[in-house]
């Protein structure tokens, strides 16, 4: 009999009454591992009330005492790190070595949380009239909840809940019902750092229970990663409830080659950064821009790409595993039929992909498409599997056309060694986390998560009625520089002067 996930409710785990309940399956056997409820009415008003009660106190409580609580946690997180990777490969389907990787980031944010009180530093000012003085103080507001996605379930939601806790909220979390194993295993922890009962709720479920968190007036914040249709729907609906909402939602990441880029790099950079994890990240470079003569390695890129294999979560060959669910690999497969059918050519085809040993596996091996155009559906539409499109232009200002002109906004990179070039593309392209030599420019958490366009909908994107945003945005640069990038380096303040 397959195990029963667990609701957390004020500080107990417990068994949900609920007569609904969702398959959990291996997706590389499609053997069913748990059951998780779809907790019902009477069990999230619980979690509401557990929370609304736990905040009157919890606010109260010293912000060092809270760090300390994210100090204890991020220790017994990097304690049981491989354990918790191992649940995480055994229910996602990913490597090993990937696995760990969704931990580890997931900690830095812990390690980010136990910083908080000179975050949480407000402001004075003596004298701003004759007599008059100023202050401001940063507050918590109360119950928050977070929604997350399949794709990261131990990153993700370590994300949102230690980050708005410290801060002095209260926190539901909602956890994606493929892989709630992991986020059980994250809650086990946070209650041995010493979390006080109330604090953190889990409901497990599926769009009823969404809704809930969506309409429930003592919810007052909201936090959405996954993908655009629902992003949209999640920030509509709450927002007409007046509460703060953040959605990360889909992407299309170009990653534009100039032709003076180090090919070597570029080619070990870009087959990675395409497939890995299966291509089921909205930080995956899906697009690959060749400026001129760059078109050349397109060749020996696919030839390369071919190369990979997925695999086992314990194979330490693979370099990625099998998609989440059978519905997943159909989606992906079904784009692949529409490139070819739309006239891409196919370089590497991934359908009909065998692993041995896991013949029920979700397997889609590495595909690549040539002679890709702006208005094909595998150009317009986030795969979420390991396929790669390439595109050719002529000039780095046509490549930079081409991404402006994408709905989505949420990361980019270029690969060149002329320090022009990329100070023309980070200061020009409109996507929120560029990269320069570097595939994926995905932030350490003392940074910004930083998505433009159609890629994140929240606080910091205001709109008018006309669709004309009135604050700024912030872009996050990660850039690689080389000796040969740099020309000289002079002045007072070390300005470096690029080619």
């Amino acid at each position: 009999m397959s195990k029963k996930v667990p609701l957390y409710i004020d500080g107990e785990f417990v068994q949900s009454q609920s007569s609904q309940w969702i398959d959990v399956t291996n997706p590389a056997t499609q053997e069913v591992i748990a059951q998780v409820p779809c907790a019902t009415q009477t069990e999230m008003a619980q979690a509401v009330a557990s929370a609304q009660q736990a905040f009157l106190t919890w606010k109260e409580v010293a912000v060092s005492e809270r760090a300390r609580v994210m100090m204890r946690y991020q220790a017994l997180l990097k304690e049981h790190h491989d354990e918790i990777a191992e649940i995480l490969a055994s229910e996602t389907g990913k490597t090993f070595e990937d696995a760990k990787g969704d931990v580890w980031r997931g900690i830095e944010v812990v390690e980010h949380a136990a910083n908080i009180p000179s975050l949480l530093m407000g402001e004075t000012v003596e004298n701003v009239a004759r007599g008059i003085d100023t202050y401001s103080f940063t507050q918590p507001l109360g119950v928050c909840a977070g929604i997350t996605p399949f794709n990261f379930p131990a990153m993700i939601p370590l994300w949102m809940f230690p980050l708005a806790i410290a801060c002095g909220n209260t926190f539901i979390l909602k956890p994606s019902e493929q892989d709630p194993l992991t986020p059980t295993r994250l809650v086990e922890l946070f209650e041995q750092a010493g979390a006080p009962k109330g604090v953190l709720q889990v409901i497990h479920g599926g769009k009823e229970q969404v809704d809930f968190l969506l309409d429930e007036p003592a919810v007052k914040a909201i936090s959405f990663v996954g993908s655009v249709a629902v992003g949209q729907y999640i920030y509509r609906r709450g927002t007409e409830n007046m509460k703060r909402v953040q959605a990360f939602a889909g992407a299309k990441n170009h990653c534009v080659i100039m032709p003076d880029a180090n090919k070597s790099q570029v080619i070990s950079n870009l087959v990675g950064a395409s497939v890995g994890a299966a291509g089921q990240r909205c930080m995956a470079i899906s697009v690959a821009v060749f400026v001129g003569s760059a078109r050349e390695w397109i060749p020996e890129i696919a030839a390369e790409l071919a190369k990979v294999k997925p695999g086992g979560w314990d194979d330490p060959d693979a370099a990625y595993g099998p998609l989440i669910s059978p519905q997943a690999k159909q989606r992906v497969e079904n784009f692949i039929t529409q490139g070819v059918n739309e006239g891409a050519e196919l370089l590497v085809d991934g359908r009909n992909c065998d692993v041995a040993g896991y013949p029920h596996g979700n397997w889609v091996g590495p595909t690549m498409f040539g002679k890709v155009t702006t208005d094909m559906e595998i150009y317009k539409n986030e795969i979420f599997g390991p396929v790669l499109c390439a595109t050719e232009v002529d000039s780095l200002d046509e490549a930079l056309a081409m991404v402006n002109a994408n709905p989505y906004g949420n990361g980019t990179s270029i690969f060149t060694a002329s320090g022009a070039a990329a100070r023309k593309y980070q200061h020009n392209v409109e996507v929120g986390q560029v990269g320069i030599n570097i595939p994926i420019p995905v932030p350490l958490p003392f940074f910004s998560f930083t998505g433009w366009k159609g890629s994140f909908f929240g606080d910091l994107h205001a709109y008018g009625k006309q669709g004309v945003r009135f604050y700024s945005e912030t872009k996050t640069i990660t850039a690689r520089w080389f000796e040969s990038d740099i020309a000289d380096v002079s002045g007072p303040n070390m300005t470096i002067n690029l080619k």
